[in-house]
């Protein structure tokens, strides 16, 4: 599971294994993704079946082979300001 960290400056790092730290950039469509579900804990899978679409689709945003556009987007917004809102709007809670 990849991990995240806010920094005091208000900066969103992912630590990555050898233990070093890369910004988030939230221009890049796939970073945001992974950075989201990240920030959630939850697996891609997991993360699929709460925001109801097939697993594919996430493992395609993570990759950068599609770009979530529209509702898809807008949902991963409200998911990352207010996870727990989201989720519970959505019917589930979070794992």
């Amino acid at each position: 599971m990849m991990r995240v960290r806010l920094k005091a400056d208000g900066r969103i790092v992912e630590i990555l294994p050898d233990g070093s730290e890369k910004t988030v950039d939230h221009e890049d469509p796939a970073a945001f993704v992974r950075h989201v579900r990240a920030r959630c804990g939850l697996t891609q899978a997991a993360f699929a079946e709460k925001i109801e679409v097939p697993i594919e689709t996430v493992r395609n945003w993570e990759q950068g082979k599609r770009n979530p556009r529209g509702p898809a987007r807008a949902l991963l917004k409200l998911i990352d300001s207010a996870p727990d809102v989201a989720f519970a709007a959505l019917g589930g809670k979070r794992r």
